[in-house]
């Protein structure tokens, strides 16, 4: 008989996933960014980010393995988490390493 409790676990799971791999995407992304970086643009340093993104990907990691509850709210808050970097910190530190100015003779000027 199909039961749509099981079917509701197994999207939460595939939801789990998700928000770890974007909180490993985020944090892998932060560790490799230098810290200068975070300071130019006038965001959170760079070692805050670190410490929030490890956070949050060892708590999606704990949701994905079912450890924790696939919706609780240590899940919830690594997904805002992630989020906040990939769509606030990640564009403006992502401008810093570009260079800008006069690139060459094809490039802008």
């Amino acid at each position: 008989m199909f039961e749509i409790h099981s079917l509701l676990d197994l999207i939460f799971w595939v939801l789990a996933i998700g928000a770890f791999a974007m909180s490993i995407w985020a944090f892998v992304h932060a560790l490799r960014t230098p810290a200068r970086s975070f300071a130019v643009t006038g965001k959170q340093s760079k070692k805050l980010w670190t410490i929030i993104l490890g956070f949050a990907t060892l708590f999606a990691f704990a949701a994905a393995v079912r450890y924790l509850p696939t919706l609780g709210i240590f899940t919830i808050a690594s997904v805002i988490a992630s989020g906040i970097y990939l769509a606030d910190v990640r564009p403006a530190v992502r401008e810093i390493g570009k260079g800008g100015g006069s690139s060459g003779p094809y490039g802008p000027w």
